[in-house]
């Protein structure tokens, strides 16, 4: 392997490791808040915070393993592997990164769908004067229009 294609590819490998392994310590202390960019992100473990926590604290040991895989490719094609073993530790570098990375996001889609729904209120919440379809709900009031009027009798 060229020296150039060997650096470019330990570099990456290393970043891609230590991208890992720092998102991997933050999920694991619980520090990793909620986002779009790092950690296990699916429309289950984003529902809520506590969902988004628990998948990634779950899927927390996975991340640091492949980030640990990586880091040890990255660094065995910059120590000065060449030939056909920088190519056989660049595959495997790779894969073990990807499969472990995807092992995480499997735990962590699990551990979010195992934490319980929280009931939200219904909008009226049972306060209600009288709905009506223009009006939407309110707060019962001391006297409606219909209370007040008159009763002919």
């Amino acid at each position: 392997m060229p020296l150039s294609l060997r650096l470019v590819f330990g570099l990456v490998e290393l970043l891609v490791g230590v991208g890992s392994l720092t998102v991997a310590a933050l999920a694991a202390r619980s520090r990793l808040r909620r986002n779009r960019f790092a950690g296990v992100r699916t429309a289950t473990t984003l529902r809520t915070d506590e969902t988004f926590t628990a998948a990634n604290r779950a899927a927390a040991v996975p991340f640091a393993a492949a980030g640990a895989v990586a880091v040890l490719g990255g660094g065995a094609l910059l120590a000065g592997a060449d030939g056909p073993l920088a190519w056989v530790l660049l595959v495997i570098g790779l894969l073990g990164t990807v499969a472990l990375l995807g092992l995480g996001g499997v735990v962590g889609e699990r551990a979010a769908a195992a934490v319980p729904r929280t009931v939200e209120p219904a909008a009226c919440a049972g306060e209600c004067a009288g709905c009506s379809l223009i009006e939407g709900c309110r707060p019962a009031a001391a006297g409606t229009p219909a209370q007040d009027a008159p009763t002919r009798g």
